[in-house]
């Protein structure tokens, strides 16, 4: 096991637990212990995440080279965060709320961890922990098992996303058909503001059966990542994790992923460690200041107007939820109707792109003088050249329209943002200071495209038969064949990747529009929940005495002045 790290660095995670029960922030305080306990035994996080369905307990399974001690299903399946570290003998300890940790067998993970038997974590599981023998988990790394995020059971999209400042590095699992949606996207770019260390794996290659298929879709995932983080890099594997764990199948890049994981176990825990002390001082600090600092002012002011503070709080938020729910299903409408203008564009531009495109198909055939299979060759590889122009002309075309529709519709969202946030301002409450006096009106999508082209070269791959036949025939009658072949092929290309431009488009207008509703709410919401608190606790002291008040005051001043030590501001 790593040995600890520093003791100055350790125990500033401890006097911030400490602060953190003085100033009544049990959360704060337990996140603190968890954060200081890990890094006293040299643990760091390497958190499975990726988009339900995906197979990451699977892949995980096959990492630690077992079958199922992960719950795998076929509907998503894990609805808490599990941890996987190191232990002399295998066994399984599940916590409750703030309780005591409780062994329980690890056959009977699924009871606890799993949707189907814990739906939304109705049992209230706080942790779970899994201790195996395995020789990739005694130098401290720590496999994180996460709920798939963007399944239909919002709930476990919630509890990955709330895990991410725990992540010390990151197992980011993809899929290659679509290469990457538009919320892993989003995820991966938070893992990497947490950390730089984050390997991406493409797993289920066993159902892509097409080799140019799945170069393409990491040929994409690799130009997507370097647009949205630039300067960071990241590797990308391709697996099977079922064929690893059946045995059948090629190895495809699983030993250099495994090689990857090790050489992170062995080289790299001890400064991924150092780096999660750093990150959870300054995370929980800045947490714990603001409540300390809202605490505070609830006591220095007349408690008349804080409790006018947290109902025009309350108002606000129960507004905006209510109007932006209103507005929903006028979005909802137009989005249809934006749905509907871009299938029209499609179908317009394959009316007149389709036959124009086989023309030149039938005139490049003609002046070429090879024959038999390179003749295929070439007629394939100019089917995809001539549909990638025809493709790219048309999306250059549509894209400012499609932006357009979405610009237009956004409108009554960005009205009533800006509704919320002059009530807010005029206020005249300084805690407010801080957000923006309006929204900047949307000028264009709010995510970059994830739109790749796919070749479907398989469908025109050559057989024997087929060989046979090209040698066969007259040059002029391969010429025929291969224009009635390809020239359909030609068809499917321009057809089936102008869909994928009209569902890139729906994409990006759902992921603005979601992006954009959530904005102002989410920060209402926090500023509201510190704020009731704050109000309880003024009561409670305002109901004893002048001197009890005092005294609070000073104690919240005094946390404040020791929080010093981490950096930061002690006022607005």
């Amino acid at each position: 096991m790593q040995a600890p790290g520093p003791r100055l660095e350790e125990s500033k995670l401890e006097i911030l637990a400490r602060l953190a029960d003085e100033a009544r922030a049990p959360r704060i305080a337990r996140e603190a212990r968890a954060f200081a306990d890990r890094v006293t035994e040299g643990l760091f996080y390497l958190a499975c995440v990726g988009q339900f369905k995906r197979g990451k307990s699977t892949l995980l399974n096959a990492v630690m080279e077992e079958d199922q001690i992960l719950p795998v299903g076929v509907v998503p399946v894990t609805a808490v965060v599990t941890v996987v570290r190191y232990g002399p003998h295998r066994h399984a300890r599940i916590r409750f709320g703030g309780d005591d940790w409780r062994t329980v067998e690890v056959e009977r993970l699924a009871d606890f961890v799993t949707e189907e038997r814990n739906p939304g974590n109705r049992k209230g599981v706080s942790a779970v922990e899994l201790y195996l023998p395995n020789r990739l988990l005694e130098h401290g790394m720590c496999l994180v098992d996460t709920p798939g995020i963007s399944s239909t059971f919002a709930g476990n999209t919630a509890v990955t996303k709330a895990f991410i400042p725990h992540v010390d590095a990151a197992l980011v699992v993809l899929g290659a058909d679509p290469p990457i949606s538009a919320d892993e996207l989003a995820l991966i770019k938070e893992v990497a503001s947490q950390t730089d260390t984050f390997l991406l794996v493409v797993n289920k290659a066993d159902r892509v059966a097409a080799e140019e298929e799945r170069r393409q879709a990491r040929q994409f995932m690799t130009r997507v990542l370097e647009k949205e983080l630039p300067g960071k890099t990241a590797r990308v594997f391709e697996v099977s994790a079922v064929e690893r764990l059946t045995g059948a199948g090629p190895d495809r890049d699983w030993p250099a992923l495994l090689s990857a994981l090790e050489t992170l176990a062995e080289q790299s825990g001890s400064s991924l460690v150092q780096a999660a002390e750093r990150r959870a001082s300054s995370l929980l600090s800045g947490r714990l200041r603001h409540q300390v600092i809202e605490s505070r002012d609830a006591l220095i002011r007349p408690v008349e107007d804080t409790e006018r503070r947290v109902e025009m709080l309350r108002g606000c938020v129960a507004e905006a939820q209510q109007s932006l729910r209103d507005l929903s299903y006028l979005f909802d409408s137009e989005q249809d109707r934006m749905g509907q203008a871009f299938e029209r564009s499609k179908s317009a531009f394959v009316e007149i792109a389709v036959p124009e495109a086989k023309q030149e198909l039938m005139t490049t055939l003609a002046s070429s003088p090879l024959r038999g299979s390179k003749l295929r060759t070439e007629a394939i590889h100019q089917a995809e050249e001539i549909s990638h122009r025809w493709l790219d002309e048309w999306l250059a075309n549509a894209q400012p329209e499609a932006e357009r529709l979405y610009i237009q519709a956004s409108k009554r969202f960005v009205e009533l943002a800006n509704g919320f946030l002059k009530k807010l301002a005029d206020s005249g409450d300084s805690a407010f200071a801080t957000l923006p006096r309006s929204v900047t009106p949307e000028t264009g999508f709010r995510t970059r495209s994830r739109l790749y082209y796919s070749a479907l070269s398989p469908l025109v791959m050559q057989t024997p038969v087929g060989g046979f036949l090209d040698l066969a025939r007259s040059r002029s009658q391969q010429q025929r064949a291969l224009e009635r072949e390809i020239g359909e092929y030609l068809k499917t290309l321009i057809t089936a990747n102008a869909n994928r431009i009209v569902n890139d488009f729906s994409d990006r207008v759902q992921e603005s529009r979601w992006r954009f509703q959530n904005e102002v709410v989410c920060y209402l919401n926090e500023l509201s929940s510190t704020a009731e608190s704050a109000l309880d606790r003024a009561r409670h002291r305002f109901a004893e005495d002048e001197a009890s008040v005092k005294a609070e005051v000073e104690e919240l001043e005094r946390i404040l002045e020791d929080l010093g030590q981490f950096g930061g501001s002690d006022s607005r």
